[in-house]
């Protein structure tokens, strides 16, 4: 037994994956929730997006183009004007909310995209239902 101890003590495991140090490893997450989820046409629907998790200067969130597709065939884009990147200075901003009119009922798949350089860092998406208002029905008569 004596012999085999050096070569078990000498024996090092194999390399795992690298475990994240602190925070700044962690990508954020983004959610989405809106309000209200069920409306009658017309109807205002506020949608909020919220980056959860990760470090405030992770760089690939930092100083989004923000893009809303609201399901109804419209888009809607946000392009901000930043200063550089400052690794442990610039922070990403967590929180997105804007509104929508939807004119007609039906179900609307909401979609939030991040992106940087025309590429699409992180998304989300929600669906609504929008019922028919008493614009939306015909006139009897």
């Amino acid at each position: 037994m004596a012999c085999l101890l050096p070569a078990v003590l000498g024996a090092q495991a194999a390399p795992s994956s690298p475990v994240p140090k602190d925070d700044k490893a962690r990508r954020p997450s983004l959610s989405l929730r809106a309000h209200p989820m069920v409306s009658f046409s017309p109807a205002r629907i506020t949608v909020t997006g919220d980056l959860q998790g990760g470090a405030n200067d992770y760089e690939e969130f930092y100083c989004p183009t923000v893009e809303w597709d609201w399901g109804d065939g419209t888009q809607s884009e946000v392009r901000s004007d930043c200063e550089p990147f400052e690794s442990g200075k610039s922070e990403i901003k967590r929180r997105f909310t804007t509104d929508h009119v939807f004119r007609e009922g039906g179900r609307y798949r909401i979609t939030l995209r991040l992106k940087r350089n025309d590429k699409v860092v992180t998304s989300a998406n929600i669906t609504v239902q929008v019922r028919a208002g008493l614009r939306d029905m015909s006139d009897p008569y």
